[in-house]
């Protein structure tokens, strides 16, 4: 998956959108204005950056060696770094709504209520 495709897959989500807080290299995708994806622009392979349950975290890595690392200046244990190159498809599809959903459960009731309420 390259990059426009990983961006076109979180833009599709509700109530997303997309800055670059940390300068124009970093491009970061949040959800009613929490981070749930990183995009380093100048990195080659590509990557990104995605939050994800610690005990499948620890998973991921051993079974993806090399190709899901800790995340790349993130919590070591709630993000992890995956090579979009290196893997397929589905498995980046299922991360990227995993973070999104991780995301989504720590909203407040409040926001979670806007969500919904998104067309």
């Amino acid at each position: 998956m390259d990059i426009e495709a990983f961006r076109e897959l979180c833009l599709a989500k509700k109530g997303v959108t997309e800055e670059l807080p940390f300068g124009p290299d970093t491009l970061v995708f949040k959800v009613m204005g929490k981070m749930f994806a990183l995009v380093p622009l100048e990195r080659i392979p590509s990557q990104c950056n995605l939050k994800c349950d610690p005990e499948r975290s620890e998973e991921l890595r051993e079974t993806y060696d090399g190709s899901i690392v800790p995340g790349y200046h993130m919590s070591k244990t709630h993000w992890n770094t995956l090579f979009l190159e290196q893997l397929p498809l589905q498995l980046i599809v299922e991360l990227t709504n995993h973070s999104y959903d991780l995301v989504v459960s720590g909203l407040t009731k409040k926001l979670q209520q806007e969500l919904k309420d998104l067309g």
